[in-house]
């Protein structure tokens, strides 16, 4: 850690996410802070806790006597401009400076060094978000594995299972998938996937850290697999699609996720959907760390 010249504006970036927050410091060219820690505690919901808890982020972060000049934050769970501006203003009691809160998706833009276009995360779960030319916010997709996320970790291994399920009822004898999934759950047949599905206390985390298993099944020869991966590619091209109907720039897509990213498989049918949905759209894995959106965002603000 480098300590800047107190000339500098002090700009802070945050990208908050499901698991970890990085929080990373610039002043001028100097690196004041690059701080990695849980994201525990983060409650997106109680907007003066999760102010307060941002604060205390950066005081821990910071070198003591440090006052931000600015600070830009993508939150995991920020779903709405109303619920991000009411962080804002809370966090805004906490220091005198301009500051910026916005969906952590929001960050894959600017992170990928564009001014517009659209960000598109396949992790855990899936969304995408882009911004109309007045500059308003619009959001697709992210519902939680229950009702969507398709094309995320938890959302390919729920849609598996009702793969599954059907080639039971139709009398097919278990493939690789139905192996899988019963090895992973911990169950001694198909019809047992079920219960073992609705046990889970935390469907998005307990439902998606099984994922590996339909890209195995799929490697294995599984047609079933290989159909919910390319249906799973589909459903996030279709996200894409959506942003444009609204009318949001979608030339650039800006991509991150740990399951779309690691799985060649499920990339490449969201590409192939994706140029057959929308022509004009680029897509473009992200290289750089989310948070560097954060404070590109921040920069904006001095």
């Amino acid at each position: 850690m480098q300590d800047a010249p107190p000339s500098d504006p002090l700009v802070v970036g945050i990208d908050v996410g499901g698991t970890k927050t990085h929080l990373r410091a610039l002043a001028g060219g100097h690196s004041v802070a690059d701080h990695v820690r849980p994201s525990s505690g983060w409650r997106p919901h109680d907007p003066l806790a999760a102010a307060g808890w941002l604060a205390a982020l950066i005081a821990e972060a910071l070198p003591a006597g440090s006052r931000p000049s600015a600070v830009a934050v993508g939150g995991h769970g920020c779903e709405t401009p109303r619920q991000c501006t009411q962080i804002r203003t809370a966090l805004q009691l906490h220091f005198d400076a301009p500051a910026l809160v916005m969906g952590d998706a929001e960050l894959l833009v600017p992170a990928g060094g564009l001014d517009r276009g659209v960000g598109l995360v396949a992790g855990t779960g899936s969304v995408a978000v882009g911004r109309l030319g007045d500059g308003s916010p619009v959001k697709v997709g992210g519902w939680g594995a229950a009702l969507g996320d398709e094309g995320g970790a938890a959302g390919l291994v729920r849609e598996a299972a009702r793969a599954v399920w059907a080639a039971h009822d139709r009398g097919a004898e278990p493939d690789a998938l139905a192996k899988g999934l019963i090895s992973a759950f911990g169950v001694a047949e198909v019809p047992a996937l079920g219960a073992a599905l609705e046990r889970a206390t935390d469907i998005s985390a307990e439902w998606g850290r099984h994922a590996p298993v339909v890209f195995a099944a799929a490697e294995a020869g599984s047609p079933l697999a290989r159909t919910v991966i390319s249906e799973g590619g589909h459903a996030l091209a279709a996200l894409v699609e959506r942003l444009a109907t609204r009318g949001v720039p979608v030339d650039d897509v800006v991509i991150a996720g740990s399951t779309i990213l690691a799985q060649p498989a499920l990339y490449d049918a969201f590409v192939s959907s994706l140029a057959e949905r929308v022509p004009r759209a680029r897509p473009r894995p992200l290289r750089a760390a989310p948070v560097d959106g954060a404070v590109a965002m921040a920069r904006s603000l001095v």
